[in-house]
């Protein structure tokens, strides 16, 4: 196991049980890569801006991570973010697997993998019992958060 690797991770955990997320995208390089079923894939700032703007919207937000584990490539972790989704009000437990690549002592990619479709049921209520499992309702969500995204990017969001 590489410590500095594992110590990275357990700093952007950390940051994230805070609600810092500043001190999440210090874990970052600055062309780092992150992917996840809601966003699909973000580079760069827009992956910086993404955990910016859910930490600042974040309502009941708490998160637990555990099973760190790293080499001197990559590094993986589980966490479960329980949190009430903006849109709906709705309380949503989500439980992910995550995937880290690093490159000079700092997060390179970083790609979060959830079932989206229970993701979905909770978020969503009954549109996400019935459409979850279906592709034309996680592009329309990703599009929705994306244009969140840009939202929040132009001080609108």
């Amino acid at each position: 196991m590489n410590d500095a690797h594992h110590a990275l991770i357990e700093r952007f955990y950390q940051a994230f049980q805070r609600r810092d997320a500043q001190a999440m995208v210090a874990c970052y390089s600055d062309d780092v890569v992150f992917s996840d079923p809601v966003f699909g894939t973000l580079r760069g700032q827009d992956a910086a801006d993404m955990w910016r703007m859910l930490l600042s919207r974040a309502e009941q937000l708490q998160v637990r991570f555990d099973q760190v584990g790293c080499d001197v490539r990559g590094g993986h972790a589980h966490w479960v973010a329980s949190y009430l989704f903006g849109a709906t009000g709705r309380t949503v437990v989500n439980d992910c697997q995550a995937r880290f690549l690093f490159r000079d002592g700092l997060i390179c990619q970083h790609d979060d993998s959830f079932d989206f479709w229970r993701w979905s049921r909770q978020a969503l209520g009954a549109p996400g019992v019935l459409l979850g499992w279906t592709p034309q309702l996680q592009r329309k969500v990703r599009r929705q958060a994306f244009a969140g995204l840009r939202a929040f990017q132009h001080g609108r969001g």
